[in-house]
């Protein structure tokens, strides 16, 4: 398993759905950032503000992190 080290902060928890179709999300909001190792085959998409990963029981976790997205973006494509 492949692993990159990122600077992440605050996040959102995505726990599904309820009755309405609408998703059930928990802000989560943190001081700062702090470095964490996270397995690549985790990451389902990037985007300019956040990372989101899968988590466990189907959820899903938008994390603020605080790399460029440039930099970010490179050391993915390099890493396939």
């Amino acid at each position: 398993m492949r692993f990159i080290e990122l600077t992440l902060g605050s996040h959102v928890v995505a726990h599904g759905y309820d009755n309405a179709n609408r998703e059930i999300t928990e802000h989560i909001t943190v001081d700062g950032f702090s470095k964490k190792m996270v397995a690549v085959s985790r990451i389902k998409s990037v985007s300019e503000k956040y990372v989101l990963t899968d988590y466990i029981d189907g959820r899903w976790i938008y994390w603020e992190y605080e790399e460029a997205f440039e930099d970010l973006k490179k050391i993915l494509i390099l890493d396939i």
